[in-house]
């Protein structure tokens, strides 16, 4: 492949809800480019851009791949992303390093939450985009309902650039706007120009007005002459589409069919034409280089063999065999052989230019988001990629030794390649804990784990961290005393345990009341010792007990038997008799729970926080058509509350939580897990 200048590059991230048909655009892209000798299709599972092999099994995208088209002297470097809400992290980073995007709505569905999510994480980029209806050979499908949903959701500024000819089974070509010209695709990737049908004549000047209207608000003299009814040409025209389009005034929509192949050649002419390119696009973070080269690693591929880097260049050129800087390890690392990424394959290179992409192999210190740079004078990097927090959690438990001994190893390498993953060990119950964004995500880690790596790990629920408290005093004498010939055991304590206030910063106190010396000093370690290991093994539930205070108030000691050990015995035996007098009680971890809305989902959400044992705390209106409310919910609850939340909400709704305090859990739930504990122990 040839090197490409900035002027004649453009990076378009394809975006849609799932389904929509973003894979199949792009093999019919590069079908009709010449870079493929076939259309791949994901049905069949031979697309080229969904290679990985649980993406041939579920039939969708699942991670984010640059696929380069060669057209019209221009490279148009697609970079395909899910469309799927567990792998927002993938839109997120594909977006990061694209000047413009591709939303792809059906002709059957339009607007869809897919759709309304990756527009908003368009707009958070500020990116130029244009839509393709796609899939208009379906049944009950129509341009003009499509059209209609795409405007009510994202306003006038949204106008086509082509009607169809055709519709449903006999939809066969396009009309474009601008020239006013025909165009149909009978001959798989051969396009031929035709007359206009005269059935298409009053709508397409309909729309063509409406397409001149929005345009000329980007031009005050084009719109002096338009409003003065002069005759735009079509030169004219095309510059206006092209000023409103990046300026993001004007968001021209397009129609096609990608598994027919119908379109995707004039829609490939749109993006030469329309979209900008990445010298009149460079971001400001980018701008700060001048000459200087920089890159911005925006995913990372791990194999058996070591990590592949996914980069694009925003300023300078990246050679091959050389050295570059990264600006967030402080590391000087060095670049052996460049290439250029197309889906699965990769073709070597010797340079990358601004504005392009490549991939570099086994690179030593450098991670997803990290910014290379070709001057250690260079200490501000490129922004990083804003990842969302994972919101969902489970334990993970190797089903072998030996995936016991890979499994750390292993996680470790995931977290590489996927950013939305979290890993953490529980202090409290020692689980491996994994967070992602749904419950999707991560089984399709677990499973990916054991086909690329051999460890094959079990999920499970993760288990709450309970806690137990006292609510009343108790005093209570614990005695050991065991006689074995020669010498004894022996130790006596009084101890009396009382609550201590939930919000104190200490949750244990432990104080020695002895006088006149009936507990000699060196015994007392020992006491506080054994009351210590008897909290954190708990009484009623097997979790720690907290906020107590336990005083030692009188005892006795033999002087030969007595030790240090046996008044840790006798200060347990103690415990286990004070505690039950003491009112025992099971407390709870309870988060803090931030839930955006739609405002119509309001009353189903707080109506489901009820039932989820939580409290709503507050409420507030950022805009857009969105709510903010703030709830305290039980740990215990919140388990499957991503999936929930997606269900009630159908997709559009997002939580962040973190710990707030424990509390008493209801009488009824204190008997499940005292019977629970109860068994547990008998089965052991």
């Amino acid at each position: 492949m040839k090197v490409y200048r900035a002027e004649q590059i453009r990076n378009v991230a394809l975006i849609s809800h799932v389904g929509a048909g973003k894979t199949s655009l792009v093999d019919a892209a590069l079908y009709d480019s010449g870079a493929a000798n076939r259309q791949g299709r994901v049905d069949e599972g031979n697309s080229l851009a969904d290679y990985d092999p649980d993406e041939i099994k579920r039939r969708m995208t699942l991670n984010t791949k640059v696929l380069p088209v060669e057209w019209n002297d221009c490279k148009v470097n697609f970079i395909d992303t899910p469309g799927y809400a567990d792998f927002v992290g993938e839109v997120k980073a594909g977006l990061r390093v694209a000047d413009a995007a591709l939303v792809v709505v059906t002709a059957e569905k339009g607007v869809e939450v897919g759709t309304e999510l990756t527009w908003q994480y368009a707009d958070e980029r500020n990116l130029p985009r244009i839509v393709l209806v796609n899939k208009l050979d379906r049944e009950n499908t129509s341009f003009d309902t499509a059209l209609e949903s795409l405007r009510q959701q994202f306003g006038v500024k949204v106008v086509p650039l082509q009607i169809p000819i055709g519709e449903q089974a006999g939809f066969k070509g396009v009309v474009d706007l601008v020239t006013q010209k025909g165009y149909t695709f009978e001959g798989g990737n051969k396009i031929q120009e035709i007359a206009v049908p005269a059935d298409l004549q009053d709508k397409i000047s309909s729309y063509r007005e409406q397409l001149i209207e929005s345009a000329v608000e980007s031009d005050d003299e084009l719109m002096e002459k338009f409003l003065e009814g002069e005759e735009l040409s079509d030169t004219e025209v095309l510059a206006l589409v092209k000023t409103g389009t990046i300026s993001g005034q004007l968001i021209p929509v397009l129609c096609g069919s990608a598994s027919k192949n119908i379109g995707v050649q004039t829609l490939l002419n749109a993006i030469t034409d329309y979209l900008p390119n990445p010298a009149d696009s460079l971001p400001e973070d980018a701008q700060a280089f001048g000459d200087t080269m920089s890159a911005l690693v925006f995913k990372t591929i791990v194999a058996q063999v070591g990590t592949t880097s996914l980069f694009r260049v925003y300023t300078g050129t990246l050679k091959s065999d050389s050295h570059v800087y990264n600006i967030q390890t402080k590391t000087d690392e060095r670049v052996g052989q460049i290439s250029i990424p197309r889906g699965k394959a990769q073709e070597t290179a010797a340079e990358i230019s601004a504005g392009d992409f490549g991939a570099v192999a086994k690179l030593s210190n450098t991670h997803t988001g990290d910014t290379l740079a070709g001057s250690k004078d260079i200490t501000t990097p490129l922004d990083p990629i804003d990842f969302p927090r994972p919101c969902y959690t489970v334990a993970v438990f190797p089903r072998s030794q030996a995936d016991l001994d890979k499994m750390s190893n292993v996680l470790t390498r995931i977290l590489e390649e996927d950013r939305t993953l979290h890993v953490a060990r529980d202090p409290e119950t020692s689980d491996t804990l994994v967070s992602g964004m749904g419950e999707a995500h991560l089984q399709i880690v677990v499973e990916a784990i054991k086909r690329k790596h051999g460890v094959d790990l079990e999920i499970r629920e993760p288990r709450i961290s309970y806690r137990e408290t006292i609510r009343k005093k108790a005093k209570a004498n614990g005695r050991h005393k065991r006689q074995s010939g020669g010498h004894g055991q022996f130790g006596d304590v009084w101890l009396e345990i009382e609550p201590l206030t939930r919000d104190s910063e200490q949750t244990f106190v432990f104080e020695n009341r002895i006088v006149g010396g009936v507990v000699p000093g060196q015994f007392i370690p020992g006491v506080e010792k054994g009351v210590r290991d008897s909290l954190k093994r708990g009484f009623v539930s097997g979790n720690p007990m907290l906020y107590v205070k336990v005083a030692l108030y009188d005892g006795k000691y033999h002087p030969v038997d007595s030790s240090a050990q046996s008044f840790e015995i006798a200060a347990s035996l103690g415990m286990q008799e004070a505690v039950p007098q003491a009112n025992p009680v099971i407390l709870e971890p309870i988060m803090n729970v931030t839930i955006t809305v739609p405002e119509s989902n309001m009353g189903d959400v707080m109506s489901d926080i009820n039932t989820k044992r939580g409290r709503v705390m507050g409420m507030d209106s950022p805009g857009n058509g969105m709510q903010v409310i703030t709830a305290s919910i039980p740990q215990a609850e919140m388990l499957h509350y991503a999936t929930d939340l997606r269900s009630i909400t159908q997709g559009r709704g997002s939580f962040t939580s973190e710990f707030a305090q424990y509390e008493e859990v209801p009488s009824n739930i204190q008997q499940e897990l005292v019977a629970q504990h109860k068994k547990a122990e008998s089965e052991k």
